[in-house]
């Protein structure tokens, strides 16, 4: 499960059909890619790193706040291009990517451990076109693969 995060201390929403369907008011924006093989340990994993990531800057400016610690608010975005695969060719491939409704089960069960933490949660609409409208403060982006964070063993 591939994660882009973006920080932002301001308004951010994303419309299908320029119709607003998820608003924050200050947080993340997280773009959402789900791989064959992804389970909900993998949506656990990078959930809890997200949620916690000392990524919003204190009173010295220095990164020290987590989304959590904030009291921050997460729009999240379900975009499959994150499991592209652009080395060959020039198009991309996209047979890492899971099957829809398998992904659409893991991307729903991530914003549920959010909400589960108490932060607000706003979302696009899963397999739809979408417009994502948002300021990244900093510019501050991370990307995040559950794979990575996991402990070896």
């Amino acid at each position: 499960m591939i994660a882009v995060i973006q920080r932002t201390y301001s308004p951010a929403e994303v419309r299908v059909d320029h119709k607003t369907i998820g608003q924050i008011s200050k947080g993340l924006v997280i773009l959402l890619g789900v791989n064959k093989g992804d389970d909900e340990k993998d949506a656990q994993i990078l959930a809890d790193k997200i949620i916690h990531l000392r990524i919003f800057n204190d009173e010295n400016e220095k990164m020290n706040i987590s989304l959590k610690d904030l009291g921050g608010e997460a729009l999240i975005i379900s975009q499959f291009t994150l499991s592209g695969n652009c080395k060959k060719g020039r198009r991309p491939g996209f047979d890492n990517a899971e099957i829809p409704a398998k992904a659409e089960a893991l991307y729903e069960y991530f914003q549920s451990l959010f909400q589960r933490q108490d932060i607000k949660t706003a979302s696009g609409e899963f397999g739809a076109m979408m417009e994502v409208d948002f300021i990244n403060s900093g510019p501050v982006t991370f990307v995040l693969d559950s794979k990575d964070l996991q402990t070896k063993t």
